[in-house]
């Protein structure tokens, strides 16, 4: 019988790996706080720049994308100065510089979304309702959602990997569908 030794280095490398580490209850609340917050302001987007003419409108909007921005700092600082990445520690290079790669874009696109709202609604409040100035911000805005979709999918999808692999990054974030981890 012929053994694959790339088969038992995977295995052995696995039963090596350190199990991965739970993140702290604060984490998980901004983690799945700005999913509600995320979604929340997806069903209450402005669908067109008129409805801005409503001024409670846009005050709402432009208190929110400040709120939201100022929460994404506050969790940006929180992470990384008490949070380390769960993933094993036999992960790949390639693999947590992509989930970097991801976990950093989302959070730019969050900060561009919000900053390019805020400015969006300052130039229309400033009576600036058509022109280059306001067309380039919006389609920053755009863009900026369409990039998060993208992230938000990849970040899901590697987290169902995860969940596949039972390798304990699921259950470090993830407070249902719990995994008995290999490494157990």
């Amino acid at each position: 019988m012929l053994k694959n030794k790339n088969s038992d280095d995977t295995i052995d490398s696995l039963l090596e790996s350190k199990p991965a580490k739970s993140y702290s209850i604060v984490a998980k609340i901004f983690h799945w706080g700005f999913v509600l917050v995320f979604v929340y302001g997806i069903s209450k987007q402005v669908d067109d720049l008129k409805q801005l003419a409503d001024n409670s409108l846009l005050r709402f909007e432009m208190a929110f994308a400040a709120v939201f921005l100022l929460m994404l700092l506050a969790r940006l600082i929180y992470m990384k100065k008490t949070q380390t990445s769960a993933l094993p520690s036999n992960t790949s290079h390639l693999q947590k510089g992509a989930a970097k790669t991801v976990h950093y874009g989302m959070y730019v696109c969050l900060a561009s979304i919000s900053i390019s709202g805020i400015l969006i609604g300052t130039l229309y409040w400033a009576n600036i309702k058509s022109g280059f100035v306001i067309e380039a911000v919006i389609s920053v805005h755009e863009f900026s959602f369409t990039v998060i979709y993208g992230l938000i999918a990849i970040h899901i999808i590697a987290a169902l990997y995860h969940r596949f692999l039972q390798d304990g990054v699921w259950n470090s974030m993830v407070p249902f569908w719990k995994e008995q981890s290999k490494l157990d």
